[in-house]
């Protein structure tokens, strides 16, 4: 018999396995499998429990596989990201658009010290103040629009009682 996956029970830290028996080093029965606690059932299939070293290994390393994202992916507090669509440019110089909206709660804040590609910004709804290193400091109203060039910082502020939204159409280069 060799070892396969019968089942795994849901909700329980059990995985069933069915697997040949042999003698372990202590003298009891097991399959050798490490850092698991073995249990053969009478049907012959084998129940593998997951040790305490194990789990907190486990924990540890989602952990810090959850700190290691990217920052770019990680919006900060008051502050969410939608995507709406990517499409390839009919305006020379650009491969694709993309549009995506950034939602920012009152009092929400973000920096961004170097824009990645050109952008055009619309504010669909609410009241942000702009600040763009080589520009000046502007409050984008609802319905107003303004330009980004690569290479330049902006940070933002939402100054308003409400939900604000910057609505941003990316102009990917080819």
């Amino acid at each position: 018999m060799t070892v396969a996956l019968v089942r795994a029970v849901i909700g329980s830290p059990w995985q069933v396995l069915s697997a040949p028996r042999r003698e372990s080093s202590r003298g009891k029965l097991g399959t050798g499998i490490s850092p698991f606690n073995s249990v053969i059932r009478e049907e012959g299939q084998l129940m593998v429990q997951i040790n305490r070293r194990s789990a907190l290994s486990l924990g540890l390393t989602a952990t810090a596989l959850s700190l290691a994202a990217p920052a770019f992916a990680q919006a900060p507090q008051g502050v969410s990201r939608q995507s709406w669509g990517k499409r390839e440019s009919m305006i020379p110089g650009y491969k694709s658009v993309s549009m995506r909206d950034v939602i920012y709660q009152p009092g929400a804040k973000t920096s961004n010290p170097s824009m990645p590609n050109d952008m055009v910004c619309h504010v669909p709804e609410g009241e942000l103040r702009i600040k763009q290193s080589d520009g000046p400091e502007f409050i984008a109203k609802k319905g107003d629009v303004w330009t980004c060039r690569k290479g330049i910082g902006e940070d933002l502020e939402n100054i308003g009682s409400t939900v604000a939204i910057m609505r941003i159409i990316d102009l990917i280069p080819a």
